[in-house]
């Protein structure tokens, strides 16, 4: 009900301009958000990277209006590429196709993600897309399977609460990608989709046995991303049972969740990338962090709170 609650207000726009004209000001979005700017972004990454952690940078935003802010863009995503680059930052960059024109022109989406991949190329760098609601999850693989097939440095993320994500691994399988397992942060029918927390993990287990166990063919680079503490540990048992060499995963955690969890299994010595969000158009996505986890909503109160 509290999820649903969270969701509801992220639709109503007198909520989200409060939220997003306090946000930043007070201080308990940076918790989850980088900030508005990219050298924001970049200052939380190098201390990340400092202490050992890999980080993948998001400019935050989705469903561009025309074509130019399509352009804008992918203009960012390369600069955000850049400037890890020149800051010497282990990175990559993850991009939303819906940011780059998806809902207006899928060729003008598609050259802008090969653009995008061909410069993370010649910096020797990746990218990894990510996968938005389920209207957009068939042109997202297929847009990924082309720039993929291109560049070959391209990740893509797999939502496991969506009924279609088993068959969608075995089709993506022969081109032996990297994809980032998550339970996915969108609302969604049941025919499209499983509604019970019991059934996600369920699949998210099933996917994740499929994505580790098929590496000894040689087909998956498999991106943990979980903060639940029972799958954690499931990961952590099946990487040792299947012996999947670090080289060949890692686990994804985002920016301020489960610091605790974080820590623990970089002592452990998993790899271990944080998702960096940055940008204005923030507040969905915090929306959605708080949806995600009733604890983050009372994070936020006692920030308030303590502010007055």
């Amino acid at each position: 009900m509290l999820r649903n609650l969270i969701f509801w207000l992220s639709t109503k726009k007198r909520v989200t301009e409060a939220i997003a004209r306090n946000g930043m000001r007070r201080g308990f979005a940076r918790r989850f958000v980088a900030g508005e700017t990219l050298a924001e972004a970049l200052a939380p990454s190098t201390e990340l990277c400092r202490a050992g952690r890999r980080v993948s940078l998001n400019q935050l935003g989705e469903n561009v209006a025309t074509p130019e802010e399509a352009r804008q863009s992918r203009d960012s995503y390369v600069a955000t590429l850049e400037a890890l680059e020149r800051a010497g930052l282990d990175g990559n960059i993850s991009i939303k196709l819906t940011q780059l024109g998806l809902d207006l022109n899928r060729k003008l989406c598609l050259s802008l993600t090969q653009e995008i991949a061909a410069r993370a190329q010649a910096l020797g760098r990746t990218i990894e897309i990510d996968m938005e609601g389920s209207a957009y999850t068939e042109a997202t693989i297929e847009i990924f399977e082309a720039v993929h097939r291109e560049h070959g440095n391209a990740g893509l993320a797999i939502q496991a609460y969506l009924r279609r994500s088993q068959s969608d691994l075995e089709r993506l399988a022969p081109l032996s990608p990297k994809v980032r397992l998550v339970k996915g942060a969108y609302r969604e029918p049941a025919e499209i989709a499983f509604q019970k927390k019991s059934e996600v993990d369920a699949s998210y287990r099933r996917l994740l046995d499929l994505l580790l166990r098929t590496r000894a063919s040689g087909c998956f680079f498999t991106a943990i991303g979980t903060h639940d503490p029972e799958l954690v540990a499931y990961a952590c048992a099946r990487v040792k049972e299947y012996g999947v060499p670090r080289e060949r995963y890692e686990f994804q955690m985002l920016l301020g969740i489960r610091r605790d969890l974080q820590r623990q299994l970089f002592a452990e010595g998993h790899p271990l990338r944080v998702y960096v969000p940055w940008g204005t158009a923030w507040c969905p996505y915090f929306m959605r962090r708080l949806a995600e986890r009733p604890a983050n909503l009372w994070f936020v109160l006692r920030s308030l709170l303590a502010e007055r």
